[in-house]
């Protein structure tokens, strides 16, 4: 009976593992490597650095000259009458008249009180904060890739638990079955043996739908077509050498939440610069050559043209606004304070976070080694149970708890993996630091 039962796991085994590499097996770095160049949010977020990036030029800081061509033709037709000092009149119906004036102009602000570099150095700020935005948003989507990806392994551990819990199940039938056969169990105990593996085979369905599920959620942060199938590692590797102090000092230069308010005081320091040049004279070039004919059926002159260069300058200079200059730089520095109290705010946040996520990192690395040795003890004992339940010196009760434990002990080992790789990833996003 035994070497029949063994020789059927076998068989079970080897069709599972026929199928499983059938399968796609995918690597968490794979994942990672799909994630950035399907993912739609992280497309966007790169899309939003290129704009950026393609602001920053000194034409848009107004930095450059602007030249503009324009042409006028005006044309009419009308009754004419025109009366001269001396009382003659001259009258002409349906008269022609028409003016064309051409021409190209230059303008160029040569001086705003340096508000121009004020914006120019103000959009490189601007660039930096994309980027900062595009590196936030890659850290949280390989965060969740990790997070799926991993829970996945953990599915598949559950999944291998409850195959075997079933594979167990199935040999207890088969046990309470002979014994009834040849009269030392109960009917009864037939029963409790079979309502017990339904109740496996129920959970294990609900498990592989949650498996499932799972996939299809991974599929997604992929970006590609859910329907895809594909089988993930088994091996869950912590890092287990991670410091707190060198976490916190690495956040402080990497983290894009921090940086983008470190950014963000940046930006406000040079609106006020933009702001103070208000106080100074602008001075403008201005230039151009243009072109102008026109013709009259009435009148001394039928015809006129003429062309040329012109140049000269403006400038202007704000002498009293109400007092909107002086209310407008009050804003402007209170921005600024507003800056700076969000970068202690995000500075007490990330603290915070790194702290707790720490604390939680260096609990779920204990239980793991415990969780570690609870399976080994569920293991013994469930080995020790079944022998026993062989030669009939236990109850069906205590065989099903033993089964059960180990059951749980292989969930509660695979759980603890699962919470310490999380810890893991979460503490490496805060201080920007997840390798893809």
């Amino acid at each position: 009976m035994n070497i029949k039962n063994i020789y059927c796991t076998l068989i079970v085994l080897f069709f599972c593992i026929a199928k499983t590499n059938a399968q796609e097996v995918l690597t968490i770095e794979e994942a990672m490597k799909i994630a950035l160049e399907n993912n739609f949010e992280i497309k966007i977020a790169k899309n939003n650095s290129t704009i950026s990036e393609t602001n920053v030029t000194v034409g848009n800081a107004g930095l450059l000259p602007t030249a503009t061509a324009n042409i006028v033709d005006n044309n009419s037709v009308t009754n004419s009458t025109q009366v001269r000092q001396d009382g003659t009149s001259t009258t002409l119906n349906n008269a022609k008249n028409n003016s064309l004036t051409y021409g190209v102009s230059l303008g160029w602000t040569v001086f705003d009180g340096m508000r121009m570099f004020a914006r120019y150095d103000q959009l490189k700020e601007l660039q930096k904060l994309g980027d900062s935005e595009l590196k936030r948003t890659i850290l949280v989507k390989i965060g969740q890739v990790n997070s799926a990806y991993y829970d996945l392994v953990q599915q598949q551990h559950q999944l291998a638990a409850l195959d075997t819990t079933i594979v167990i199940s199935k040999q207890r039938v088969e046990l309470a079955q002979n014994r009834f056969t040849i009269g030392k169990a109960s009917k009864l105990e037939v029963l409790n043996a079979q309502v017990d593996l339904n109740t496996d085979q129920v959970t294990l369905l609900r498990q592989k739908e949650s498996y499932a599920n799972a996939k299809i959620l991974l599929n997604q942060y992929l970006a590609r077509d859910p329907k895809i199938n594909f089988k993930v590692t088994d091996l869950v590797t912590v890092d287990e050498k991670l410091v707190l102090a060198d976490l916190m000092n690495l956040a402080q230069k990497q983290n894009p939440a921090l940086e983008s308010q470190i950014i963000n005081k940046r930006i406000a320091e040079l609106q006020l610069k933009q702001v103070k040049a208000s106080r100074y004279p602008t001075v403008n070039l201005t230039s151009g050559y243009n072109f102008s004919e026109s013709q009259s059926s009435l009148g001394f002159t039928s015809e006129n043209s003429s062309r040329g260069f012109t140049y000269g300058f403006n400038a202007s200079m704000n002498i009293f606004d109400g007092f909107n200059q002086h209310r407008n730089e009050k804003v402007a520095k209170l921005q600024i304070e507003n800056s700076q109290i969000a970068i202690d705010q995000q500075n007490m946040i990330l603290n915070t976070q790194l702290s707790t996520a720490f604390q939680t990192y260096l609990t779920n690395l204990e239980l793991i080694d415990l969780e570690e040795n609870n399976e080994a003890i569920a293991r013994q004992n469930l080995e020790i149970t079944l022998d026993k339940f062989r030669i009939g010196t236990i109850t069906t009760i205590d065989f099903r708890t033993a089964q059960l434990n180990y059951v749980n002990a292989k969930v509660r080992y695979s759980n603890a993996q699962y919470e310490a790789k999380l810890s893991e990833i979460a503490l490496k996003e805060l201080a920007g630091n997840i390798n893809f």
